[in-house]
C-alpha cells in the first residue's frame, strides 16, 4: 500500500455533539462505489452536513461529502450522493421507531475497521436549544482555564 492511502483513519464530526444531544450510537457499514474507498483512504471526506433518513425500511446517508478520487476519470463517483447504510435489522427497526417521535440521526465518525471496511458511527440525536449551546461553550471555556491553570 502506498504512503498516501492510509488504514488508520478516523474522521470525525465536531459539529454534531455542539448541534445535537447524542443519545444512542451505532455502528453502519456504507454501500460504495469503486473510487470512493480510495478517497476515504486518502481522508477526504466531510460528515459536517450530513443527515440520515428513512426510505422503504431503509436507512440512506445523505449530505456526506466524499471528494473525487484524483486518479478516477471517467469511472470516478458523485461527491454528494445517497450512500445505503448497512444495519441489523432489529437496529433498523429500533431506529425508525425512535426517528419517527422526532429524533434526527446524524453522522458522528467515519473509520476503517480492522479489516479494512469503511464504517461509519451514526448517533441518534436530539437538537439543541440555543441556551445548551452557550452552556457547552461555558463549559469548555472553563475546562480550558483549568488546563492553563495546572501548567
Amino acid at each position: 500500500m502506498s504512503k498516501r492511502f492510509s488504514n488508520d483513519i478516523n474522521i470525525r464530526n465536531r459539529q454534531a455533539s455542539f448541534q445535537y444531544e447524542l443519545l444512542d450510537k451505532y455502528v453502519a457499514g456504507l454501500v460504495l462505489k469503486g473510487t470512493e474507498i480510495k478517497s476515504i483512504r486518502e481522508g477526504k471526506v466531510n460528515l459536517q452536513d450530513g443527515y440520515c433518513y428513512f426510505s422503504n425500511g431503509e436507512l440512506f446517508a445523505k449530505g456526506i461529502n466524499i471528494n473525487p478520487y484524483a486518479q478516477g476519470k471517467h469511472y470516478n463517483h458523485e461527491a454528494q450522493r445517497e450512500r445505503k447504510l448497512l444495519l441489523k435489522k432489529n437496529e433498523l427497526r429500533k431506529l425508525e421507531q425512535k426517528h419517527d417521535k422526532g429524533l434526527t440521526i446524524v453522522p458522528v465518525r467515519m473509520f476503517i475497521n480492522d479489516r479494512g471496511y469503511a464504517k461509519l458511527e451514526i448517533a441518534l440525536a436530539r437538537g439543541k436549544k440555543m441556551f445548551d449551546k452557550r452552556e457547552a461553550i461555558k463549559e469548555r471555556d472553563a475546562r480550558r482555564q483549568l488546563e492553563r491553570l495546572k501548567r
